[in-house]
């Protein structure tokens, strides 16, 4: 998974750059009869932005929008605003679109995220060597997933295998051990980053988009939590997980947390071997995007630093949603090493990305 290009040592990973491939340039790459399903019926699942609360833009810069076209499908605009504007080593495009496709009728599922992974390669990563990109997945169909992973595995620019957070069911369920299986062999990670099909299971329906922005840390400790406590990492011992645009310390007290009630209920999680925070250290990534901001900013390091796993965090702008976070401002409150280990040292790390 080493990919050669002349950077920095010290430059900048940016670990949740969003993509977008247009209808049309998708449609052509759709085998039929699924070309024609797609252009006649479009897809059954909503994307997030779609379902209240919707957000203005679709949630997006205004100075994202290229001349023609929808934001983050411009690979020039993505170099303009985030590539060249601050010397950015690697890039980690994560296609959004994926989210829904993935839950589509199985056949037709596979078929968009195909299409989804060939435009990436051939538009975003073929002619910039600075972008690696996610595995898109047919993730309620494991088999079919499956067989996605290993296609693209061979490919080093691909470097992780995506999930939404917002699944059929919870991530922990039985019914996804093949594709951690089959991403665990592979040497990839899994990123699960918020959207795919919107039930708000973790803070319940909002009523106000700011109800539902400060709570994304919600619904990825939910998530974090149930894959620790289903066992997954007892049935896949070398599976790492990307916890991607869910905040970070509110894993602190969620390890407290559930090692406490380890302590008194661990009957009822015979799967468990060990506490459960040792898990959540040994298998979990972080992005900085949203991160928690305290007034006083000084706060944020020893917040990071009570959570134990300062290696394991990696910056992320989340070009190009309005809530972008610039790598010249993001984090300047942080000690030179700490932020250092953050805006790259630990992505280099994980993604097993060449420095010269």
């Amino acid at each position: 998974m080493t990919i050669a290009h002349a950077r920095q040592r010290t430059a900048v990973v940016d670990a949740d750059i969003h993509p977008s491939i247009p209808a049309g340039a998708l449609a052509a790459r759709l085998p039929e009869p699924w070309r024609r399903r797609f252009q006649t019926f479009g897809t059954r699942i909503a994307p997030p932005p779609a379902i209240y609360p919707r957000v203005r833009n679709g949630g997006m810069r205004l100075d994202s929008f290229p001349a023609n076209g929808i934001p983050g499908s411009d690979l020039q605009l993505v170099r303009d605003q985030v590539l060249d504007a601050f010397g950015i080593g690697y890039g980690v495009l994560i296609p959004l679109q994926s989210h829904s496709y993935g839950a589509e009728q199985p056949e037709f599922a596979q078929a968009l995220c195909r299409a989804l992974n060939e435009a990436l390669r051939e538009e975003f990563l073929d002619p910039e060597p600075r972008l690696v990109s996610s595995i898109c997945i047919p993730h309620e169909a494991p088999e079919l997933a499956v067989e996605e992973i290993e296609r693209y595995a061979e490919d080093p620019r691909f470097v992780q295998v995506l999930f939404p957070g917002g699944a059929e069911t919870y991530l922990g369920h039985q019914k996804y051990l093949p594709i951690y299986r089959a991403a665990a062999r592979a040497g990839l990670p899994v990123a699960v980053h918020l959207g795919g099909i919107e039930q708000h299971r973790a803070d319940g329906w909002p009523s106000f988009y700011l109800e539902h922005h400060c709570w994304f840390g919600n619904s990825m400790a939910m998530t974090a939590a149930n894959l620790v406590i289903e066992g997954v990492f007892e049935e896949v011992p070398d599976l790492q997980v990307v916890l991607v645009e869910g905040g970070i310390t509110w894993s602190g007290p969620l390890m407290w947390s559930m090692d406490q009630a380890h302590s008194l209920l661990g009957d009822d999680v015979p799967k468990l071997r060990r506490k459960p925070s040792e898990y959540f250290r040994e298998h979990f990534w972080f992005s900085t995007q949203p991160i928690e901001e305290p007034g006083d900013p000084r706060q944020l390091a020893w917040a990071l630093r009570q959570t134990g796993m300062v290696d394991r965090i990696m910056f992320a702008t989340d070009y190009p949603h309005w809530d972008f976070d610039s790598p010249d401002t993001a984090l300047r409150a942080l000690p030179k090493d700490l932020r250092q280990q953050i805006m790259s040292e630990n992505a280099y790390h994980l993604y097993g990305l060449e420095r010269p």
